[in-house]
């Protein structure tokens, strides 16, 4: 005879053979999980309705409840949204880059990994970005990216107009990120400009004043806009490469200029 456990959540029965890593997992996940296979499998585009019987409880075995908070995981993760009244119900989203990085950001909030991981990576993917961008971009793509140096070319007048003038500058590499036809190197190298963003020690550096930092960012970009307009991909792989090397270099001597004052804050507590 099989034996039954009880669902917490739907307050349902299954067989106690339902598997272990399903039983670790609340019902709604799992039951989100289905929804998504069933719109992979069926190649859904943004904007296609999810049918009816897809998200039937009867159909997927769940409460209401279960089903209702299945759609709830489903809409904070982007992938769906829901209207209600006539022509309502449950359609396919697109999920925001800014989103999915947000979220990302949030899996390193606690372990945030070091200044010298991100720019091992930065320094092996940005020159490729650049280099891969390089006689492709069109007449308003390299004004958005000359906007951005725009934000930043003018002499900073307080500490704060400084500070954001040192985020928008890294803005520039998302804006070329965004333009890169390969979604993932882009994705990945606007994650990690926003990682840099994030971090406690990265902002506590780019509050520090540093108007000969200001003007090397702005050599650096000045010259790989004009290399990508030509077409010279080897010399918009080179500019970037040795502007990832200078940043990497001030931020790992910033980062060891602060850390003795940090110990001693935490020590002094």
């Amino acid at each position: 005879m099989t034996k039954f456990e009880e669902d917490a959540t739907d307050g349902t029965t299954r067989p106690e053979s339902f598997s272990l890593a399903a039983r670790k997992r609340r019902r709604p996940d799992i039951t989100a999980d289905a929804i998504r296979e069933k719109i992979v499998e069926a190649r859904l585009a943004p904007g296609d309705r999810i049918p009816a019987q897809w998200i039937a409880p009867a159909q997927l075995g769940v409460s209401r409840g279960t089903l209702r908070e299945a759609l709830k995981v489903l809409e904070f993760q982007g992938l769906i949204q829901t209207r209600s009244g006539p022509g309502g119900g449950a359609f396919v989203s697109t999920v925001r880059t800014e989103d999915a990085i947000q979220m990302l950001n949030n899996l390193f909030l606690f372990k945030a990994p070091t200044i010298a991981d991100i720019y091992a990576i930065r320094k092996d993917l940005e020159p490729q970005l650049a280099a891969s961008v390089t006689g492709r971009l069109t007449e308003a793509d390299l004004e958005s990216l000359q906007h951005k140096i725009r934000l930043y070319e003018d002499e900073p007048e307080t500490a704060e107009e400084e500070y954001r003038q040192r985020i928008a500058e890294l803005d520039f590499h998302s804006e070329l990120a965004r333009r890169c036809d390969n979604a993932l190197l882009g994705f990945i190298c606007t994650f990690l400009v926003s990682l840099l963003q994030d971090m406690t020690v990265c902002r506590e550096i780019y509050r520090k004043p540093n108007p000969e930092l200001r003007e090397a960012g702005l050599h650096y970009q000045i010259r790989l806009i004009r290399a990508i307009k030509q077409g010279r991909k080897e010399e918009a792989w080179q500019i970037m490469h040795d502007h990832m090397i200078e940043a990497e270099k001030y931020m790992l001597e910033m980062a060891a200029v602060r850390a003795p004052a940090e110990r001693e804050e935490t020590e002094g507590r």
